[in-house]
């Protein structure tokens, strides 16, 4: 209990700032060439069911992780919900992981609407950004994942409507295959 009230202490001190950039935190690699691919993982869901990653195999992601405490989190969700509902071909995937305790998230959950899966855990949650050799460094944190699994951009701070625009063009020049992954890195470098 000690080290999940540490933990929420240390992310409402360094996380949850809508203005910051990858780019601008020291330490986080954006700018290397090192492959980073999405582990597999399995989060519990809102229903206690436990969802696996590879359910969004073959589908471009944008995994957001964010906690109930997030005032940028929940400004997030309406812009998430409409990107998800323009992709019912599933060809872009959004997935909620919040890092948060389960109570809290289903309570949050009965009074707002989500269009997408939203899977819960605390540690566990942090642990797959690690795993999958990105470092977690605050709230809201979002991957933009190809339907490969490359993590090609990391993105701290609250995503906005011209940042949905340019992720879900460049995920689907991607997927039309008129846009190379170093490109789409370089194009992305932009938010």
């Amino acid at each position: 209990m000690k080290s999940i009230l540490s933990l929420t202490l240390i992310l409402l001190l360094i996380g949850c700032d809508p203005m910051i950039s990858e780019e601008e935190i020291p330490n986080v690699a954006s700018g290397d060439k090192k492959q980073k691919i999405l582990m597999d993982f399995e989060l519990i869901d809102l229903q206690e069911s436990m969802r696996s990653s590879s359910e969004w195999d073959g589908s471009a992601k944008l995994i957001n992780f964010w906690a109930t405490w997030c005032a940028p989190c929940r400004r997030e969700i309406p812009l998430l919900n409409q990107t998800q509902n323009g992709f019912t071909d599933k060809s872009i995937q959004i997935i909620g992981i919040a890092v948060d305790d389960f109570s809290e998230v289903v309570s949050y959950s009965e009074t707002t609407d989500f269009d997408y899966p939203i899977l819960i855990g605390e540690q566990e949650a942090i642990a797959i950004a690690e795993n999958s050799d990105v470092e977690f460094i605050g709230l809201p944190f979002t991957m933009i994942v190809t339907k490969n699994n490359e993590i090609i951009k990391t993105h701290i701070g609250e995503i906005k409507e011209h940042h949905i625009k340019l992720i879900t063009q460049v995920l689907s020049e991607i997927e039309n295959k008129t846009l190379s992954i170093a490109d789409a890195k370089i194009q992305l470098g932009s938010i």
